[in-house]
């Protein structure tokens, strides 16, 4: 069995291997460090599963996995985020995920649904299936941040935390300009005119924590 593990961080990237490795003691392990590496790496190379984290240097998780499903529509990947459930669970979902799991889950839990997205599952919480239900269910109509692509998803949530659009540019890879547009296109597509109502709809909202 091969696993990819696109992830920023090396110590995690480390440690998913170890806690992998006691289970799939056969398993081959591949790394990526940032969002190209791990698209070429999938471009070039044949795996079972990819482990993707959402935030990484250049383009996003998101990004990279609407890559994959193009070119890998059967690839299952398992995205592990820092993000809590309720913030983008239901948008990696809808865009071709396998799985969501956040950092925090038990080790034992990240075998299993290893295990099941393998066997051509698909894995969710019980939390985030009790989520989903109410939102197959419901006749609300769907708010404004559904309808915002996944990078200004992201670019929200950033300003909303009260960064400043030097500091998300940085942290993104991206030039001060292009955040700035990002900005622009949120005030048009949520009908605001500032970055304070941004960061309350955020909050109203609990899109940030």
């Amino acid at each position: 069995m091969r696993i990819l593990i696109a992830d920023d961080h090396a110590v995690v990237r480390q440690g998913l291997k170890q806690i992998l490795a006691d289970e799939f003691s056969r398993a081959v392990f591949g790394e990526a460090s940032n969002a190209a590496e791990a698209i070429e790496r999938v471009w070039k190379e044949h795996w079972d599963v990819v482990i993707l984290d959402i935030t990484m240097p250049g383009r996003t998780g998101l990004e990279v996995l609407a890559e994959i499903k193009k070119t890998r529509p059967r690839l299952p990947v398992l995205v592990l985020s820092m993000h809590p459930e309720d913030q983008f669970a239901m948008r990696v979902l809808k865009s071709g995920a396998a799985g969501y799991m956040t950092k925090e889950s038990a080790p034992a839990e990240l075998v299993g649904a290893i295990k099941k997205v393998l066997g051509g599952g698909r894995y969710v919480s019980a939390t985030l299936a009790e989520q989903m239900a109410t939102y197959l269910t419901t006749d609300a109509q769907t708010p404004p941040h559904e309808r915002l692509s996944d990078r200004e998803f992201l670019v929200l949530r950033l300003l909303a935390a009260g960064k400043t659009v030097s500091r998300i540019a940085s942290e993104l890879s991206l030039s001060v300009k292009t955040i700035s547009t990002y900005r622009t296109r949120l005030l048009e597509k949520m009908h605001m005119t500032s970055t304070a109502e941004l960061m309350h709809y955020a909050i109203s909202n609990h899109l940030v924590k």
